[in-house]
C-alpha cells in the first residue's frame, strides 16, 4: 500500500464522482460531488483531496480550515467501498494530520471533525489516532477533536 494525498483538480475530478459508498453508509458521509461544491465555495480556506493508492483513487477527503475558531476540520473522509477494510482510512487520516501540521492555512494546532454516532468502525479509527469527543453534538454527529503538537 502506497498512499497519498493528491488535491482534486480538472484532471482528476471525474475519479472522485465514481466513488462509491458501501450500503449503508449514505447516512455517514456525503458523497464527493456534494462535497467538491462545498470545496468551490469555501476555495480559499480548503483544499478536497483523492486518496490514492499507486494511481488508483480509492478515496476522498476535505480539509478546511475556520478562521471564525480557529480550527482545522476534515470533512467527508470516505473510502470507496471496494477499498473497505484495507487500512486505507487510517493511512489516509496520517496523511491528513502530516498535511494540517504544516500549518498551510493558518497557526490552529486544533483538529476537528464530526463522526455519525452509528459509525462506530469510523469512531474508533479516530478515537486511536488521539481524537477525543467533545461533548459537542450536530444531531446525530459526533464531535471529535485532536490538538496536533
Amino acid at each position: 500500500m502506497n498512499v497519498t494525498l493528491r488535491p482534486i483538480n480538472e484532471h482528476n475530478f471525474l475519479d472522485a464522482f465514481h466513488l462509491e459508498l458501501a450500503p449503508g453508509q449514505e447516512a455517514f458521509v456525503s458523497s464527493p460531488i456534494r462535497s467538491l461544491a462545498q470545496a468551490y465555495v469555501y476555495r480559499n480556506q480548503c483544499i478536497p483531496f483523492g486518496i490514492y493508492d499507486g494511481d488508483i483513487m480509492v478515496g476522498y477527503v476535505m480539509v478546511i480550515y475556520d478562521y471564525d475558531v480557529p480550527e482545522y476540520d476534515v470533512w467527508h473522509l470516505m473510502i470507496d467501498a471496494q477499498y473497505q477494510h484495507r487500512g486505507f482510512g487510517r493511512a489516509a487520516m496520517e496523511q491528513v494530520l502530516a498535511y494540517i501540521a504544516a500549518k498551510p492555512f493558518g497557526d490552529s494546532p486544533r483538529v476537528a471533525m464530526t463522526c455519525h454516532e452509528r459509525n462506530t468502525a469510523a469512531l474508533r479509527l479516530y478515537e486511536s489516532l488521539g481524537f477525543s469527543p467533545t461533548g459537542m453534538r450536530d444531531g446525530a454527529e459526533v464531535e471529535l477533536v485532536r490538538v496536533l503538537p
